[in-house]
C-alpha cells in the first residue's frame, strides 16, 4: 500500500517519538548532510533531464509555472485577511505560493515507488516556484514603496541553500550528462530514498516540535493550511494536463503547488517583515500541512492526476 511506504513510516516515527518527548535526535550536522545530499540529487536528475530538452520548449512551461507562482499567494492571501491581520496573511501567503523541497523529495521517491516516470526538468519548477510567491507576499505585507530592501532580500533568497543547490546540481547534471554522472549514482541515486528515511525521521520530530505553536494557531488557520492546499494541488494538476505532462509530472506539479515553504520564505519574510510573527506560518507550513501532505496528500494527487489523463 502506498500509504505504508517506509519512507513516509520514518516521518511518522518521528511524529510519534517528537510527541511522546522522546530524547531521540540527529545531529545537526547529519541533517544538513542530509539536505545537501537530497537537494543535489534533485538538482542532478533535473540537470540530466534538462539537458535532452530544446531551451524553447520550456520557454511556455517555465512562464506558467510562474504565474501560478503569484496567482496563489494572492488566492491565500485573500482567504487569509477573512481572519489575520494584513501582514500574518501576507506572510503566510507568501509561504503557500512558495513550495517546499522536502515534500518534492517525498513525492518523487512516491512517485518512483508507483512505478511512474515523470520529467526530470520539474526540478526547474521547484527553483521557479521558490521565489514569485516570497515577492508578492511582501509587497501585499508592505506595498512597493515602503523601503523595503530588495538587494539584501534577494541575496537571502537567492543565495540561500536550497536555490543554490538546485540550480548548481542542475547546471552540473545537464553539463555533464548522464554518462558523466554515473559513477556518483551510488550516492545520488543508489541511496537516494535511504537519505530521505532519515531526513524525514528528523522532520517528524521538528514537526512534533511545533505542536505549542499548532494549538495556539486557532481552527481557522488550521482549516486553511488543510483545505488551501487541496484547492492548490487541483490549480496544479490542472496545470500539469494542460502542459502535457505525464501522470508522474501532472502529480509532482499538484504536490508542489500544495506544498508551503519552511526554509526561504521564513527567512526573507524575517527579513523584509520582521512584524508578522513566525510561529504562525511554521505552525501552518510544517505543523500541519507538510505532515498533511506526506501522509494524505500525496495519494489524493495521484489519484487527481490519473484522474486527469483518464
Amino acid at each position: 500500500m502506498a500509504s505504508l511506504d517506509p519512507v513516509i513510516l520514518f516521518f511518522a516515527l518521528g511524529l510519534l517519538a517528537g510527541l511522546a518527548r522522546s530524547d531521540l535526535r540527529l545531529p545537526a550536522a547529519i541533517y544538513d548532510f542530509l539536505t545537501v545530499v537530497l537537494l543535489l540529487a534533485i538538482g542532478l536528475k533535473g540537470g540530466v533531464e534538462l539537458a535532452r530538452q530544446p531551451a524553447a520548449a520550456l520557454l511556455l512551461p517555465s512562464l506558467a509555472v510562474i504565474a501560478m507562482g503569484l496567482v496563489l499567494p494572492l488566492l491565500a492571501y485573500a482567504w487569509l485577511r477573512l481572519g489575520l491581520a494584513r501582514v500574518d496573511a501576507a506572510a503566510i501567503a507568501g509561504h503557500y505560493g512558495s513550495v517546499s523541497v522536502g515534500t518534492f523529495a517525498v513525492a518523487v521517491a512516491f512517485v518512483q515507488a508507483q512505478g511512474l516516470a515523470f520529467e526530470g526538468y520539474l526540478a526547474l519548477f521547484v527553483v521557479l516556484l521558490e521565489v514569485p510567491a516570497i515577492v508578492v507576499g511582501i509587497v501585499l505585507a508592505r506595498g512597493l514603496a515602503a523601503g523595503t530592501r530588495w538587494g539584501e532580500l534577494a541575496g537571502e533568497v537567492l543565495l540561500g541553500k536550497s536555490i543554490v543547490l538546485l540550480l548548481g546540481g542542475l547546471a552540473i547534471g545537464w553539463i555533464a550528462g548522464e554518462d558523466g554522472l554515473a559513477p556518483m549514482s551510488g550516492l545520488f541515486v543508489d541511496l537516494f530514498k535511504g537519505f530521505l528515511a532519515l531526513f524525514l525521521l528528523e522532520m517528524g520530530l521538528i514537526t512534533a516540535a511545533r505542536a505549542g505553536d499548532l494549538r495556539r494557531s486557532g481552527l481557522f488557520l488550521m482549516a486553511f493550511a488543510v483545505l488551501f492546499p487541496l484547492g492548490s494541488a487541483v490549480v496544479g494538476a490542472t496545470l500539469g494536463w494542460l502542459l502535457g505532462l505525464s501522470v508522474g509530472g501532472t502529480m509532482l506539479l499538484a504536490t508542489l503547488a500544495a506544498s508551503a515553504s519552511y526554509i526561504a520564505a521564513p527567512a526573507a519574510f524575517r527579513l523584509a517583515v520582521p512584524q508578522a510573527n513566525p510561529a504562525l506560518s511554521l505552525a501552518a507550513s510544517l505543523g500541519i500541512t507538510f505532515p498533511f501532505n506526506v501522509l494524505v496528500g500525496l495519494p489524493l494527487y495521484l489519484g487527481l492526476a490519473r484522474w486527469l489523463h483518464a
